[in-house]
């Protein structure tokens, strides 16, 4: 049964951190705080970097609250096709989709477009059979242990938080804090304050890049994720619950 992002929100578990590495991989795009996919173009491109000089309008090597309010109406604008002013569903469904896929539930056991399934390996020789067979069952035990890291069980990061600085699972969706599933520019706006605020821990107005650099980072997700310690403080940052009318 299909799990709604914006619920996987609530099952995050805690997840061991480590020193942001972004350096470029073709299966980890990263995810900028409003949700939006930089994808490397070499082994050596930095895709925190490549957002984080596009957003510093003014290069003067950091970030304010107004960049990072820009920095959400161009992409606002990217992904509000018809430019009625908001964000309908349709349009989520395509930045899902074709924008930045790689946020969905089991995106990383889906076969590419074109891929064909995988050929039974013959069984004529017994040892050759045993051999299938066990390669077999350590395939399946990896998709489940993905898909059970896809719906919060065993400490995996879900949808864009495995790319991303932030643990937002879906980050134009959860934008939409009056939950009529339109996403305003008021909206997004609003939200670039709020994610900004979460990012700027020293509360100084301003972020570099050193900073970003710095924050805990989800491991290579294709690795086999160590079992999560159930009393240990949960440190990543969340989305903030809706504020008041």
């Amino acid at each position: 049964m299909a799990v709604p992002l914006f619920l996987l929100a609530a099952l995050a578990q805690v997840s061991p951190s480590a020193p942001i590495t972004v350096t470029g991989h073709q299966w980890a795009p990263f995810i900028s705080p409003m949700g939006e996919p930089f994808r490397a173009r070499s082994s050596t491109d930095d895709t925190l970097a490549d957002w984080f000089q596009r957003a510093d309008l003014n290069r003067d090597g950091v970030l304010s609250a107004a960049e990072m309010e820009a920095d959400a109406e161009r992409f606002f604008a990217k992904l509000d096709t018809n430019h009625d002013g908001q964000i309908d569903p349709g349009e989520l469904a395509q930045y899902e989709y074709e924008v930045a896929p790689e946020i969905q539930v089991m995106s990383r056991t889906r076969h590419a477009p074109g891929q064909a399934a995988p050929v039974a390996k013959s069984d004529a020789d017994d040892l050759d059979a045993y051999r299938d067979d066990r390669r077999d069952r350590e395939q399946r035990r990896a998709m489940r242990d993905e898909a059970y890291a896809s719906l919060g069980f065993g400490g995996g990061l879900e949808g864009a938080a495995r790319y991303s600085l932030l643990n937002i699972p879906e980050p134009v969706a959860a934008a939409d804090t009056d939950f009529n599933r339109l996403v305003s520019l008021a909206e997004f706006e609003a939200a670039a304050l709020a994610r900004f605020q979460l990012l700027d821990k020293a509360h100084a107005g301003r972020i570099g890049l050193a900073q970003l650099e710095a924050m805990p980072h989800v491991p290579d997700p294709r690795r086999r994720r160590p079992k999560p310690d159930e009393d240990a403080p949960d440190t990543r940052i969340g989305a903030p619950l809706p504020s008041g009318p």
